[in-house]
């Protein structure tokens, strides 16, 4: 749910063309990573904080029986005739209609990952996404049969693509990182192969002279099947925490994940694979990149480009960089939060003069990431972990010990959020609830001033490099 104070106001840019279809929000899944990413960035631009976003992770995703799962989802999920009403332009009217109507000195754009907002508030500007998720219903779905889903989603992209033939729709079966769900909806990642004309309205009206666009690539790669034209099929993802091998009929790992998700694996033939490794469903399309490049170079700007091997390498440079901001502005930048998923509030990292680092989920993987930082990274005075409870079961989660591991690296405050806590793994959190629990952290205002993009790139270099971050 989001307040009337959250709501931007309409613009004239993101309102020329007429608008057909369905509206944006009612396309973009609802609690998807890139949907909340852009309201967090659009409050903190306004110098507001998240306590109006509830987007809980669905409720019932550890529920192994389908039909519990099927009336909580199936009424927010886009059904088979409303294929035809997606417009891809409209969502991107949409999503720059959100922020406030001023002049920036710059823009992020790309992948969805928490970092590149963080990124995108210290410079004092915009996120945009270079595509966003839909949920369709399937209505006689199973978690075990990925060629029926395969199917399923075919003839629903088909219907999406008649009228976007600028879009690529991957198609994403993932038991692992969806549970039940994934028998009762699709999901599907929409990805924008040129430039929306609205984002190219939007940089045009609002860029000053000779700022830069920084481009923000997923660069992780995953076994593909290409369906058609304009849509391809992903079995499993890289956000699960397991690797291809874990999804072959013969895996151990795989059963797990099915009985967990209700399924009893007897139906699982996955699709022939087209490409071995093929970007995953996050990655910026070419076509995309090289529309912007052709918008830069055409207007005069500088456009950069950030490739991201795993969103561990991103999390930890955006951490080393807001550190050294920080500190720049005479704050003292030992006190770090750990966010997790939807439960994050840039405005509110800033306003207490906060270090962030993101973990995109709760798998082992990610966690992980953050403790091998941690371990290398000069000590925190104060650490504060909130653990986003996934909704479901998987080999692949942290446990709450591990959880507690990374608040152990704090000196003198040591928390990991009890609320989050309490439910993990099946229990949802709202986004807010990372709003409730920063808010109770000192001020420590005023603000810095905002990063260049200068010293925002060579930050993101001098980090990033050793962990294979690319900055070009």
């Amino acid at each position: 749910m989001v307040s009337d104070r959250g709501r931007a106001e309409p613009v004239p840019w993101a309102t020329t063309a007429p608008d057909t279809g369905l509206p944006g929000d009612r396309v973009v899944a609802a609690g998807s990573t890139a949907r909340v990413l852009v309201a967090a960035a659009a409050r903190a631009l306004r110098g507001l904080d998240c306590t109006d976003l509830g987007h809980p992770g669905p409720p019932s995703r550890s529920t192994v029986a389908a039909e519990p799962v099927r009336r909580v989802a199936g009424p927010v999920a886009l059904t088979a005739a409303q294929a035809a009403e997606v417009d891809g332009e409209r969502v991107a009217r949409w999503i720059v209609g959100q922020y406030p109507r001023q002049r920036y000195p710059a823009v992020v754009l790309g992948s969805p990952h928490a970092a590149a907002v963080h990124l995108a508030v210290a410079l004092g500007v915009p996120w945009l996404p270079a595509g966003f998720e839909m949920t369709a219903r399937w209505t006689h779905g199973a978690v075990d049969r990925p060629a029926a889903a395969l199917d399923q989603g075919a003839a629903f992209a088909a219907r999406v693509l008649a009228g976007n033939p600028d879009l690529h729709v991957r198609q994403v079966h993932c038991p692992a990182s969806r549970g039940a769900l994934a028998g009762t909806t699709l999901s599907l990642v929409a990805r924008w192969r040129s430039l929306p004309v609205a984002y190219a309205r939007f940089l045009a009206d609002r860029l000053t002279r000779r700022s830069a666009v920084l481009l923000v690539g997923d660069g992780r790669g995953w076994p593909v099947s290409d369906s058609g034209p304009g849509h391809s099929f992903q079995l499993g993802s890289p956000a699960s925490g397991l690797e291809p091998v874990d999804f072959h009929p013969d895996s151990p790992t795989l059963r797990q994940v099915l009985r967990a998700a209700g399924g009893a694996g007897a139906g699982w033939e996955p699709p022939p694979v087209s490409a071995a490794r093929g970007p995953a469903e996050h990655g910026v399309e070419p076509g995309f990149a090289r529309a912007l490049g052709q918008w830069t170079r055409a207007r005069g700007h500088e456009l950069r480009q950030v490739g991201v091997p795993h969103p561990g390498a991103l999390s930890a440079a955006t951490a080393d960089l807001y550190r050294r901001w920080l500190r720049r502005a005479g704050k003292t930048g030992d006190r770090l939060v750990v966010e997790c998923g939807r439960l994050l509030d840039p405005w509110q990292v800033v306003r207490a003069g906060l270090v962030p680092y993101w973990c995109e989920n709760a798998t082992r993987r990610s966690v992980d990431d953050v403790e091998w930082w941690l371990a290398g990274s000069e000590p925190f005075n104060s650490v504060d972990v909130l653990p986003e409870s996934p909704g479901l079961r998987s080999p692949a989660l942290a446990g709450l010990p591990q959880w507690l591991a990374v608040a152990a690296f704090g000196r003198r405050r040591r928390a990991l959020d009890r609320t989050a806590a309490r439910g993990y793994p099946v229990g949802p959190v709202a986004t807010r609830r990372a709003t409730e629990v920063l808010r109770g952290q000192p001020y420590d205002l005023p603000t810095p001033p905002p990063l260049s993009v200068g010293e925002a790139l060579a930050g993101l270099r001098e980090a990033g490099a050793p962990l294979g971050l690319a900055v070009s």
